[in-house]
């Protein structure tokens, strides 16, 4: 009886052992992809190709890297795991919101103008629910998309084929700037209430006649909770990869419009501060010290990088704004 409760302790142990080092493994993050430009036999670059590429390789890595999409995973050691979830969900959201501005600005020339059905259809099947795993899966719909995704650059890659387009236009790109202008700034927000701070309501700000709809407080406690701490900072981490990949992208497609502007140093800006977020985090746990004390504050690191990615990207939007 001895050597059999023995014998069950062991294979337990050895057992959680494997799905220990399995999770690890699992949790490392993917690389930044490369960025990938075509150009035509007379040796003229595709407008579009690049970004398009991006958004198709960033989510064939999220699907592909080492343990597949885990989000909706319901089995070990996937479910015990809330890092790489995290990180998912955050380059999902950046993904969506590149999807979005194809849809209703890249690919459109005026606001009369007709919506790719490729690109649409895309858009909605990246909405999913990302810990969807019945009928239909998250997987099974993100491949769909990736398909469709894959249409839509064929048909912009092909010279004869006037029935789709990518413009590449100082709106256009100011456009998808002010999506990650919000997104940037709501991610630095949550990252710098890891440690707690009383903040003033400044929601009507620089309008006397402006109203809500219910009264707000003078002021208000936002604090993160302990809990969530590590997954905000590898949700902005996985938001950061993805935005990092498109950056690089549209570096290429809008050479034109940011060589014109004088904005290119500008954008690579962005890219070093986007970079910086990629840092292997060497530490086993994710540190919340409190100001200047003896414990590191791995989200106010995090916030650091991600506040100046996005101040940035507002000089940016100036930049692009001006005639």
């Amino acid at each position: 009886m001895q050597v059999t409760r023995n014998k069950i302790l062991t294979v337990v142990g050895v057992l959680g052992l494997v799905l220990y080092v399995v999770g690890v493994w699992w949790s490392v993050a993917p690389d930044p992809i490369k960025t990938v430009s075509l150009q035509t036999d007379n040796g003229k670059r595709i407008v579009g190709y690049a970004t398009t590429t991006a958004l198709i390789d960033t989510m064939e890595t999220l699907l592909d890297k080492p343990g597949g999409w885990l989000s909706n995973d319901i089995m070990p050691p996937s479910i015990m795991m809330d890092n790489m979830p995290a990180f998912e969900f955050g380059a999902l959201e950046q993904v969506r919101d590149l999807a979005l501005i194809m849809r209703k600005e890249f690919s459109r020339s005026q606001s009369q103008s007709t919506a790719d059905n490729d690109l649409l259809a895309a858009h909605s099947k990246l909405n999913i629910d990302n810990t969807s795993w019945l009928v239909p899966s998250a997987e099974g719909e993100y491949r769909d998309a990736i398909k469709l995704l894959k249409l839509y650059r064929a048909k912009i890659s092909d010279t004869d084929n006037n029935n789709a387009q990518f413009y590449a236009r100082a709106d256009n790109l100011n456009e998808w700037l002010k999506e990650i202008q919000k997104r940037l700034g709501s991610m630095s927000q949550r990252l710098s209430a890891s440690v707690g701070q009383e903040r003033l309501n400044t929601d009507l700000s620089g309008d006397a006649s402006a109203r809500q709809s219910t009264p707000g407080l003078s002021s208000n406690e936002i604090k993160t909770s302990w809990w969530k701490i590590d997954d905000v900072l590898y949700e902005s981490r996985g938001s950061a990869w993805a935005l990092l990949n498109f950056m690089r992208a549209i570096e290429v497609d809008f050479a034109d419009v940011l060589e014109k502007k004088n904005a290119e140093v500008s954008l690579r800006q962005i890219i070093r501060e986007l970079e910086a977020t990629q840092q292997t985090v060497w530490s086993p746990l994710v540190l919340n010290g409190n100001g200047f004390g003896l414990v590191a504050n791995h989200s106010l690191v995090m916030a650091n990088y991600i506040s100046r990615a996005n101040a940035a990207v507002i000089d940016l939007t100036n930049l692009i704004s001006q005639g």
